[in-house]
Formats: C-alpha cells, structure tokens, sequence
C-alpha cells in the first residue's frame, strides 16, 4: 500500500504561497522567514509549540491553547518574553496581515533562543528566546478514513519526556509514523507503558463500542484540548463516556474509532492493524459527535 494519507491532510491552497509569518515581532514574507542555524530549536528540539485553527472570524479554544503554551513553557524553564495578551495580539497581526477569516491553521512556536556554542546547555542561549507564527489556509482533505498500525514505540513516563509536553523534540513520534507507514498504514497507534492502548503518533483515539465511548486515561498522552471538548460534548449529550485501560482486543473489536485534533477535529479510523473497524467508513456516534463539535465552534 502506497496510497498513504495523514490526519493533517489539507486542501491545496496557492494562497499559502505569499503568506507572512511572523518571527520576533516581525511579519515577513514567507521566503524571508528564517532562523539561525545556532538556535535552540534547530539544534536541540528545545521548544514548545500549540496549533491552532481559525473558524468565521474566531481562533478556536484560543485561551486554552495560549494557558497551555505558557505552562509548557514554564515547564521547560523558558521565558516566553511576552505576555498572554502580547501573544493573542501576535496571532491577530498575523492573521489581519494575510486577510484571514476562516479555515486557517495556525502553529505557534517558541524557542530557547539563538546560542553561543553549537552545545546543549541551556545557558548558552542568552539570546532571548525566538517565537515564530506559521499561518495556513488550510481545510482538511481526506479521501478515505485512516488507516492505524500499532508500533512498538511507546508514550513513556513523565520521568523521562512527559508525554503531555507539547515540546518541539517529536523524534519519538516521528519514528513511530515511520514504523507505521512501512507497515502499509497512514499513522501510528501507540502503546502506553503496560501495553495498554494510547494515541497516535498525532492525535488523540477514541473508540465505541456499543454506545459507549472510550479514550485512554491520559496517563501517558497529550491531553488534547480537542479530546477534552469531545468528552464534554458526550457527557453534555448524554453519550456514556469512558477514560480508561482498553487493550488492543478491545480496539480490534470496536464498532468504530476515531482520532481528535486541532487541525483535523474528528477523523473517522477505517482499520487497525489490518483489521477492519466497524463497516471501514465513519460510524454513527463519530458522525454525530463531529456534528456536536461543528456546532459547538461555529464551523
């Protein structure tokens, strides 16, 4: 299988090709959007990051994805520099600068900083740090649903990098969608530490099973501020939701899964480890939590 598609997946767009970006403080053509090969993202992943997306004039669970960056940021013991607010008004320049109203991603990233040394320490970062603001028209295109491969990469323990870090270090992750792709899949499903199952390589999982709806406990994934507004949505929609330890039985089992996201929201999975899910297309409970979501953010 060659035929490969990804969670992120985006409509072609030739607009993309004259956005601005912003980098410290400044918007700038997109083939002037550069960083020092000295900096600390570059060379060492030392960075956190939140993507967000933009729907009828209104940057989705901005707050949240902004109180999560600072405590990320916190977290690594790195100064953003900036203010909440100095943020928010960053995402609005950027945004009014490219004449976006809807249908947009945006990632914003902040580093250590440019370094003295090309070496790990933290303190050769004196610099300040470097925040940069990629913004995309972008509206999912997906052909098909997703196909998962299980892979033995793992989301480990906090102990070692916390996986609920939204830190530019994503190598783990990285090779986890490789191992998946080789096995004639599209993404990556990963186990937590007692082999129960966790997330993806990118998003959060959900499966159903008679009625029911279960994720993970979240020990050991990104909390995704998406897979928290799906819970909400089926708690205040009376949809019995669950937050628990299900193995990959349970999973092959399932009358469907689905992934959450920022960019993507709900992404209906058609197999796991080439068994077919369900009827292999988008199931009713995922149809009809996309349909909450949609109406819960105006898209």
């Amino acid at each position: 299988m060659t035929d490969h598609v990804s969670t992120h997946q985006a409509e072609e767009d030739a607009r993309n090709d004259a956005i601005l970006i912003y980098v410290n403080g400044k918007i700038v053509p997109k083939a002037q959007a550069m960083v020092s090969v000295y900096d600390s993202g570059f060379m060492l992943g030392d960075g956190v990051w939140e993507g967000i997306r933009l729907y009828n004039g209104r940057w989705t669970f901005l707050d949240e994805h902004i109180a999560r960056l600072f405590e990320a940021a916190k977290a690594i013991d790195l100064e953003i520099g900036l203010t909440p607010d100095q943020v928010i008004s960053a995402v609005s320049e950027t945004q009014k600068a490219n004449g976006m109203v809807t249908d947009a991603h945006a990632r914003l990233m902040v580093t250590r900083g440019v370094k003295t040394r090309p070496f790990q320490h933290p303190k050769l970062s004196q610099q300040g740090p470097t925040m940069v603001i990629i913004m995309e028209h972008s509206r999912q295109k997906l052909p098909r649903p997703i196909r998962l491969a299980t892979v033995p990469h793992l989301r480990g323990l906090p102990m070692t990098q916390d996986p609920k870090l939204n830190s530019h270090s994503k190598l783990n992750c990285i090779l986890a969608c490789i191992a998946a792709e080789k096995a004639g899949a599209d993404e990556a499903l990963m186990l937590d530490v007692h082999g129960f199952v966790n997330t993806t390589n990118a998003c959060n999982f959900f499966i159903v099973r008679k009625g029911q709806v279960w994720t993970s406990t979240g020990d050991y994934c990104m909390n995704g501020i998406t897979r928290q507004k799906v819970i909400d949505l089926c708690r205040a929609n009376d949809i019995p939701v669950f937050e628990r330890n299900f193995s990959l039985v349970d999973t092959y089992a399932a009358d469907e899964a689905f992934l959450t996201g920022t960019f993507g929201a709900q992404t209906p999975v058609s197999s796991i480890d080439g068994r077919v899910i369900g009827t292999g297309q988008m199931g009713p409970m995922t149809e009809r939590i996309r349909g909450l979501y949609k109406a819960m953010v105006g898209a």
